[in-house]
């Protein structure tokens, strides 16, 4: 028998139809079988070696086996050739809180929203001020409770060593106290989501020390101009200051953290900033230098997806060559949907525009669409909407997990599936025992294919910037636009495109998901309406 350690739910949450309601405490019996459900994971195997590679912004169209025809993704192919992908995986519509949902476990429509933080925190960072900075940040946040779980603490509290590298995890500004609050025994990146969209940084952040690049000479990490013009293009090549690319220094450190764990578990965390914009690349991929299909920015960002596909590649050779493959997890996701960094006038533009008739999409009547806006990479898979939009384009994206010694090659899941679910899958695989409360659920057998069936969300939740929205396990939206009063219904199996509103035709099944919905948003639909302005914490 197999229990999920993690599957009890915050005061407030969703709660289920079938019956699973909110508990704040286990029972005497459930820690019991708890601990029968660890014992026998542990005398499977030893524990093995976890990496989470999150993309940033990489839509699920952008991934050969998803059906891009531009870009070659062989690495990532092969992940999913490997083990298993989730076709039907979600997270959130915006990074800072995909990411406060992901370490968390929980989603981002309750009444008490995460103190996420605003940006700007460290552009001019000095050895002399960032005790100050540090302070000025941590005070405006406020205490984070004992009983809260974070996903790098789940795996230390088991042994393993953690780490981070690349866009570190919290807000738009974060600092060390939180870093290690959330379990990290090694970090090294950017603390500022800010200063994260330049890829030339001056300096990073290494457990709780300025790392300084000599050659990189830019406040502003070298971040570029969009949209593409003659003057962003000569700005994006002008490598005056841009010496050491953040790319780089990330995958050294991480392949240097391997081998020097080798011996021990790890579990290694690396948001990536690619493919994330403005468009930054050392050098054109040899793949796209002759591709006339493309404009110069669009081969640049095509680029930006190859090295972040190569650099899986080096991660699962550097495992091969430690003889650490078969016994390591390797988990690639994404924090939301597709964006576009290589807009330029009359082929596709942004603010997103229909490139035939001039409208701008507004994402009710007159939804994105990537052939009616030009995208010549169709990034988010022929769906509607992008990032910071509660329809699919915005908020579903890949999963894909190879865990050679477990999971068998091939699988495809079904399987309705929350960034939220990661976290507690990662309790179990590591043995974590302790109560903690979360609206994610273990999909552990799910990988290792055991004949024993996970626990099933109804549905999953989550936040956007016209309204939260809910999909269920057997396909049914429901999307709002708030200040419409606008509750879209579809049908996602035979309308993924999100072109047919049922509302109209099943008013009681609109019924049922709007009290679901209110439940799940703690009894107000605006806990799901993200903004800036409510939704971050002002620093300055």
């Amino acid at each position: 028998m197999s229990v999920k350690s993690c599957s009890i739910k915050r005061k407030g949450c969703l709660r289920e139809s079938i019956g699973r309601k909110c508990g704040a405490r286990l029972s005497v019996l459930l820690v019991w079988l708890i601990l029968v459900s660890v014992t026998k994971v542990a005398a499977q195997s030893e524990r093995p070696n976890i990496i989470l590679i999150y993309a940033d912004d990489l839509g699920i169209g952008l991934l050969g086996h998803e059906g891009q025809k531009i870009i070659s993704t062989p690495n990532i192919d092969q992940l999913a050739r490997d083990g298993i992908r989730f076709q039907r995986s979600y997270a959130n519509m915006l990074c800072a809180p995909a990411r406060a949902s992901l370490i968390t476990g929980l989603h981002d429509a309750h009444a008490d929203p995460f103190p996420i933080s605003n940006a700007g925190a460290y552009v001019r960072a000095e050895e002399s001020t960032l005790s100050a900075i540090e302070k000025s940040v941590n005070e405006k946040l406020p205490e984070v409770s004992k009983d809260q779980v974070f996903m790098g603490q789940v795996a230390q509290g088991m042994g393993y060593k953690t780490a981070q590298f690349g866009k570190l995890e919290w807000g738009f500004s974060t600092t060390h106290q939180q870093l290690v609050r959330h379990g990290w025994d090694y970090y090294l990146g950017y603390l500022d989501h800010g200063r994260a969209h330049g890829f030339y940084p001056p300096f990073l952040f290494e457990n709780g020390k300025m790392a300084h690049y000599d050659g990189n000479t830019l406040l502003n990490a070298g971040k570029s101009i969009e949209p593409e013009t003659e003057a962003s293009y000569k700005e994006r090549w002008d490598k005056n200051g841009k010496e050491t690319y953040s790319q780089d220094i990330f995958m050294q450190g991480l392949l240097g953290f391997i081998e020097s764990n080798k011996e021990n578990p790890f579990f290694i965390y690396f948001p990536t900033q690619l493919p994330h914009g403005p468009v930054s690349i050392p050098e054109i991929h040899p793949d796209f230098a002759n591709d006339d299909r493309l404009t110069s920015i669009e081969k640049e960002y095509a680029s930006m997806v190859k090295m972040l596909d190569d650099n899986v590649g080096q991660i699962v050779e550097k495992l091969r060559e430690l003889n650490l493959e078969e016994n390591t997890l390797v988990i690639f996701t994404s924090d939301n949907g597709h964006e576009i960094y290589y807009s330029k006038e009359g082929r596709i533009e942004k603010p997103y525009t229909n490139i035939q008739t001039g409208e701008r999409f507004d994402d009710h009547t007159n939804k994105y669409y990537s052939e009616l806006a030009g995208d010549v990479f169709d990034g988010n898979g022929g769906q509607a909407g992008m990032k910071r939009s509660n329809l699919e384009g915005g908020i579903r994206v890949p999963l894909i997990i190879k865990w050679p010694e477990k999971i068998g090659k091939g699988a495809v899941s079904q399987r309705l599936t929350a960034n939220y679910d990661l976290l507690p899958t990662i309790a179990e695989i590591t043995g974590y025992s302790k109560t903690f409360e979360s609206d994610g659920l273990s999909f552990y057998n799910e990988l290792v294919g055991e004949g024993i069936e996970d626990l099933q969300h109804d549905f999953v939740v989550y936040s956007s910037f016209t309204g939260p929205t809910l999909i269920t396990q057997d396909g049914w939206k429901l999307r709002t636009i708030l200040s419409k009063n606008v509750f879209e219904l579809f049908f996602l199996p035979e309308d993924l495109k999100e072109e047919n509103d049922l509302s109209a035709l099943h008013p009681d099944k609109l019924a049922a998901l709007k009290t679901a919905l209110l439940e799940a948003c703690d009894g107000d639909y605006q806990n799901g309406l993200y903004s800036t302005r409510k939704s971050q914490i002002k620093l300055n």
